[in-house]
């Protein structure tokens, strides 16, 4: 038994803030984003939030599905931008979408996220214990963007991705995670605030703590193009795959140039590695998702197509998973 996706879902900010638009906050100019990232625009949240567009996401997704909130059985947010620690993100969908039997929880694995939770949610599912269940990326990036920092601002946008697994009566496929703690600084989101309330403030007044991503892009680039062709040939092999066998590998949206890396690494064609970070910039966790919805809407997938998921990002983590299109 297995997991697989009957139904997917995005919502992306109306808000759209063009590479232009960045010259004004910091040194940059639009072709140069353009050229090094590949990203033309991305999506800001101004109304929306991690979890109306999370709670929009899954909407779309069990209507396609043909499943109503109360057939869920668990619903799994994947986020580092939750817009509060407590109640959980997930929780908060399952009260806007009224998924009253849902069990609820949040994962966090940065860009790696919905692969951990693909795979997580997969798990639940072969050992008998759930049959549907919401796996959705959700992320409010420009919340803990430092939007004077060039190396950074220029890459991240908000979105989310969700989609609907549903038990099936066929073997599944093993997949390839991995993390290496030791290397965690390479990209990290911190407090730039001392959490101590007894200091110069009096107890109990705000701190005003502020979070903000800082990334060493260059190693980030290095450890992406070396760990990922990797996991991709692992995952392969433990499956008992070829590259052949695959129609498209779909890769966390971080940069055209990591992408372009991996596909030459694997001596695979371009057209194999859909790309639309042009569109979205990266939105961490729902990158994946956002792309899986649009290949769909596009036609570009059809029953039967074998697809290699792979994501990378903070912790540092990375991984790989296989699904066959139904």
């Amino acid at each position: 038994m297995t997991g697989v996706i009957k139904g997917t879902g995005a919502s992306v900010p109306s808000r759209i803030l063009e590479n232009k638009e960045l010259e004004n906050l910091v040194e940059t100019s639009g072709a140069w984003i353009q050229e090094r990232t590949g990203i033309e625009r991305r999506h800001i949240a101004v109304r929306e939030t991690t979890v109306s567009m999370a709670a929009e996401a899954a909407a779309e997704a069990l209507k396609e599905a043909e499943l109503q909130p109360e057939q869920i059985d668990m619903i799994l947010v994947s986020t580092m931008s939750p817009e509060e620690i407590m109640p959980c993100t997930a929780c908060q969908v399952q009260r806007e979408i009224k998924a009253s039997r849902a069990v609820c929880f949040d994962l966090s694995a940065a860009c790696s996220g919905f692969v951990m939770a693909y795979v997580t949610a997969c798990a639940y599912i072969e050992a008998g214990i759930f049959q549907n269940i919401l796996v959705i990326g959700s992320e409010c990036l420009s919340d803990v963007t430092d939007w004077s920092d060039r190396g950074t601002c220029i890459l991240f946008g908000d979105g989310a991705g969700a989609v609907v697994l549903t038990a099936a009566e066929e073997p599944g496929y093993l997949p390839s995670i991995y993390s290496d703690g030791s290397k965690g600084e390479a990209l990290t989101l911190k407090s730039r605030q001392n959490h101590n309330p007894f200091g110069k403030e009096a107890p109990g007044e705000s701190q005003g703590t502020s979070y903000y991503i800082e990334m060493d892009g260059q190693a980030i680039f290095k450890f992406a193009v070396r760990s990922i062709p990797q996991a991709i040939e692992e995952v392969l092999q433990k499956n008992h795959l070829h590259k052949g066998d695959i129609q498209y590998y779909v890769l966390h949206q971080a940069n055209e140039r990591i992408v372009e890396a991996v596909a030459k690494r694997l001596g695979e064609p371009a057209y194999k590695f859909p790309m639309n970070m042009k569109e979205y910039g990266n939105t961490s966790s729902a990158s994946i998702p956002l792309l899986l919805h649009e290949m769909k809407e596009k036609n570009m997938l059809k029953s039967g197509d074998r697809l290699v998921l792979a994501g990378f990002g903070g912790g540092l983590t990375w991984g790989t998973a296989i699904i066959t299109w139904k």
